[in-house]
């Protein structure tokens, strides 16, 4: 069943990506149509979290954030799919990295985790590995469907870069130090973990949820620097990156330290511009359920 499946999507797939831009996006409007106005998909969820994190926000404001944020996600998503057919000068053109030295400085002396948040375009975060020297890893969560998931790794790993699960992620990191192998680990890390292995709660927008803190662990374990990856969305199709360093060594962090600025940095930018987080997953499912340790917002 997975095959036939793969077998009858992925032909639509290769024709997405290969439609000039003008089609392309005009063809994102028609898919906007279709999830916003007629499917619905995720309305309410969307709904829901917009007015939990924006209280103060009026119900027409509400309303327009959810509309843009539609738009966005298909563009986003397709933007996915053109990867697969994604030229070198077309994707140095359209996700522009502003302070590339940066990186390139620090991969001299140590290993980097490069922490990002759902925001903007992550997809197209894999083009780092043209501009740097060091092994690039990217890590992500397997796809169900075998045949989707090889075609996933195959387009994220154009440009050299290599995937890894997220299961994959720790002991990848350890081997390679353990080796002397500098790399550089690019992760989306504002997920919602599950409770039961959640070891840090925080306030994400203003509520108290569990959030993943591997890669402090990391850095203070193994000494790592650790940059946030900040991308902002200029126009249509058009993406603009900095890296923002969190810390050049892990050891010397307290803490939550790196937790705590991850969290920050990635506020930051949803407040900016709120249309282009990723508001359809249950990211504060678990408010509920905060341990009474972690108990320090009202809102809970």
């Amino acid at each position: 069943m997975q095959l036939l499946v793969f077998i009858l999507v992925y032909p639509a797939l290769w024709l997405i990506s290969i439609l000039p831009y003008r089609a392309f996006y005009l063809f994102s409007d028609f898919v906007f149509f279709l999830v916003f106005h007629v499917i619905g998909y995720r309305k309410k969820v969307v709904r829901e979290n917009l007015k939990l994190v924006f209280p103060e926000k009026q119900e027409k404001e509400i309303k327009r954030i959810q509309k843009e944020f539609f738009r966005h996600m298909c563009d986003m998503f397709l933007e996915m799919v053109k990867t697969m057919n994604l030229s070198k000068a077309d994707i140095k053109k359209r996700y522009h990295i502003t302070n590339v030295e940066l990186i390139q400085e620090i991969e001299k002396e140590k290993s980097i985790l490069v922490p990002c948040s759902h925001y903007a375009n992550w997809e197209w975060n894999v083009s780092l590995n043209l501009y740097i020297k060091s092994k690039g890893y990217a890590v992500y969560q397997r796809v169900a469907n075998t045949y989707f998931d090889r075609l996933v790794k195959d387009f994220r790993s154009r440009w050299n870069t290599t995937l890894i699960t997220t299961h994959e992620t720790v002991k990848t990191v350890m081997r390679n130090e353990g080796e002397g192998k500098k790399a550089i680990y690019g992760m989306v890390s504002d997920q919602s973990p599950m409770v039961m292995h959640a070891h840090y709660w925080g306030d994400f927008m203003g509520i108290t949820v569990p959030v993943y803190n591997g890669v402090e662990i990391l850095a203070r374990k193994l000494d790592l620097a650790v940059v946030f990856l900040k991308v902002s969305k200029v126009k249509r199709g058009y993406y603009q990156a900095e890296f923002i360093p969190i810390t050049l060594s892990g050891k010397q962090t307290e803490p939550n330290e790196i937790t705590k600025q991850f969290i920050a940095l990635t506020e930051q930018q949803i407040y900016q511009r709120p249309e282009h987080y990723l508001w359809s997953h249950k990211r504060w499912k678990h408010r509920d359920k905060v341990p009474p340790e972690f108990k320090t917002d009202p809102k809970n």
